[in-house]
C-alpha cells in the first residue's frame, strides 16, 4: 500500500524550510522527495506525519495545506508513472516525473542539456555531415539505447555530460556486458525488442570495447563549455585498460581444399543459393552489406578484358576522402555463378536469423564435411576451445578466405622463384592493379585465366 509521510528533520526554530516527504510502498519502494514548498517550522508542526491537519487545529496556513495536498497527489501519480514505465524507483526518477507533470516545458528544457540529448545530437549531426556512414550510425544508436536504458534504471535520465563520472562509466561497462540480467528485471524497457535482439547472454569483451570506444569518441567531441574532462581520462589505468581491451581469435578462413569441397558439392535445392553466395563472397571478398546491394551494374571490364566488380564500400565511403571505388576482378567460377544468377542472391539479403545466410552456411559446411577444428577463446574460462569450423560459418568467412588465399598466392609466386628478389614484377605488386589481383586470385583459387568482351562473352586467354 502506498503511503506518503512528511519528514520533519530540522534544528531550525524559525525561518523558512523546505517541506520534505517520503513515499513508501511496502518493501517495493522507499523514496524521499524535497519539494519547493517553503514554510516555517511552526506552520509545518500543525500537520501530522501524513500531511493532514492535527486534531483541534483551527488556525493554520490554508495555502500550505493546499500545496501539501497537491504535492502528495503529484507524488502518487508520478510514482504510478514509474511503475507503468518500469523505471527504477529512485528519487531522481520521481522528481523527473513530477517535473514533467507540473512544468512540461521546463522538463523538456532540462532534457535539452542532458547527456542523452547531446549524444543523440552528436550521432545525427555526424551522419548528416558525412563524418560516418549509416552503418556506423546504426551501431552508435545501439550504444545510445543502452545508455538510455542504463540511466533510466539508475534514475539518472537527466544527468549532464559533466555529471557522468569515471565510476559511472565503469558501471556502464558492466551494464553493457551483463544487460541480459537487467532485461529480465526490467522487461518493460525492452518491449520494442524483437526476439533475436532481446539480450539473453553476456556481451563479448570485444563488442563491449567497441561500444565503449564509440562513447569515448562522443565525449571527445564535446567542447569545454559542455565538458571539461572526459570521464575516460579520469579512469584508473587498470580500468581503462580493461574498458578498451580487445582479444581476437586467430583469423579463420577456408583452405583451397575446403573451397573446392563446396564447389564440388551437389547441394540440395534449399542450399543452392547459399552455396553460390558463399563462393562469390570468397572470390570477391566483399562485406555482406555491400554484396547484398550489388547487381549487374556493378560489373565492369578492363581494357585487357578482365571482368571486375566495382563499388563504394558502405563502411568507409563517408570518410575515405575521395570517390574511388573498390575494384575486385572476377575469377572464373565467380563470373560463371554471377552470370547464372544475374547477380541476384536472395540469400544475401538477410544474413542473420534462423533462416538467414549465416545459419544456412553453417549447415552447408557441416554437410560438406568441413569440420576442421579451430581455436575460439572462451572469455569465461580464459582458455581456447577447439570447435568445428562449420560452427563459425558466417558471411565474414568469405572475406577472410579471399584475403588469405590472395596473400598465399603472392607468397607462392615469390617463393617458387618465378620472380627474383628486386625484380620489376615484384616491385609492381606493391601497387596492385586489377590485372595483378586477377592473376594472383586465379592462382590462389586454382582457376584458369580467361577474358571477356564488353558484352561479358567469354574469350580465350592470351598472354
Amino acid at each position: 500500500m502506498i503511503s506518503i509521510k512528511m519528514i520533519a528533520k530540522t534544528e531550525k526554530k524559525d525561518g523558512l524550510i523546505h517541506v520534505r516527504f517520503r513515499l513508501v510502498d511496502g518493501r517495493r519502494a522507499d523514496i524521499s522527495h524535497k519539494t519547493d514548498i517553503l514554510a516555517t517550522p511552526d506552520e509545518i508542526d500543525k500537520f501530522d506525519q501524513y500531511g493532514d491537519l492535527k486534531p483541534k487545529v483551527r488556525l493554520y496556513n490554508v495555502e500550505l495545506e493546499d500545496k501539501i495536498t497537491r504535492e502528495k497527489r503529484l507524488m502518487i501519480d508520478a510514482y504510478k508513472d514509474l511503475l507503468e514505465e518500469g523505471l527504477d524507483l529512485t528519487a531522481g526518477n520521481l522528481d523527473q516525473k513530477i517535473l514533467e507533470r507540473v512544468n512540461p516545458v521546463q522538463a523538456e528544457r532540462v532534457q535539452d542539456n542532458t547527456l542523452l540529448t547531446l549524444f543523440k545530437k552528436y550521432a545525427d549531426e555526424s551522419l548528416r555531415d558525412g563524418v560516418f556512414g549509416q552503418n556506423r550510425y546504426n551501431h552508435i544508436m545501439v550504444v545510445y539505447g543502452k545508455l538510455s536504458r542504463y540511466l533510466k534504471i539508475r534514475g539518472q535520465s537527466s544527468i549532464t555530460a559533466r555529471e557522468f563520472d569515471a565510476d559511472q562509466l565503469w558501471d556502464f561497462r558492466g551494464f553493457i556486458i551483463d544487460e541480459y540480467i537487467y532485461a529480465k528485471k526490467y522487461p518493460r524497457l525492452y518491449t520494442d525488442f524483437s526476439k533475436k535482439n532481446f539480450p539473453t547472454a553476456p556481451l563479448s569483451i570485444n563488442t563491449a570495447a567497441s561500444q565503449m570506444k564509440m562513447l569515448q569518441a562522443f565525449f571527445n567531441s564535446l567542447d569545454p563549455e559542455q565538458l571539461n574532462r572526459s570521464p575516460f581520462e579520469a579512469l584508473r589505468k587498470d580500468r581503462k585498460d580493461l574498458v578498451m581491451r580487445t582479444m581476437y581469435d586467430d583469423p579463420v578462413s577456408l583452405t583451397i581444399e575446403e573451397v573446392r569441397k563446396i564447389m564440388d558439392f551437389e547441394a540440395p535445392n534449399w542450399l543452392k543459393g547459399t552455396k553460390d553466395a558463399i563462393l562469390v563472397l570468397c572470390a570477391i571478398g566483399a562485406r555482406i552489406s555491400d554484396f547484398k546491394e550489388m547487381s549487374m551494374d556493378n560489373i565492369g571490364v578492363t581494357e585487357d578484358g578482365i571482368p571486375f566488380v566495382h563499388y563504394l564500400p558502405n563502411k568507409t565511403k563517408r570518410n575515405q576522402g575521395n570517390n574511388k571505388e573498390t575494384e575486385t576482378p572476377l575469377i572464373r567460377f565467380a563470373f560463371d555463378i554471377i552470370k547464372k544468377n544475374n547477380f541476384k542472391f536472395k540469400e544475401a539479403k538477410y544474413a542473420s536469423g534462423t533462416n538467414g545466410l549465416n545459419a544456412k552456411l553453417k549447415q552447408l559446411l557441416k554437410i560438406c564435411g568441413i569440420d576442421r577444428k579451430v581455436p575460439v577463446y572462451n572469455e569465461q574460462t580464459g582458455k581456447n576451445e577447439y570447435v568445428p569450423i562449420y560452427t563459425l560459418g558466417c558471411s565474414k568467412l568469405g572475406r577472410k578466405t579471399n584475403e588469405d588465399l590472395f596473400k598465399k598466392a603472392q607468397v607462392n609466386l615469390y617463393a617458387s622463384g618465378l620472380h627474383k628478389e628486386g625484380s620489376s614484377a615484384i616491385s609492381r605488386y606493391t601497387i596492385i592493379t586489377t590485372w595483378d589481383r586477377f592473376i594472383l586470385l586465379s592462382a590462389g583459387f586454382e582457376q584458369d585465366l580467361y577474358r571477356v568482351d564488353k558484352n561479358l562473352n567469354v574469350l580465350p586467354w592470351k598472354e
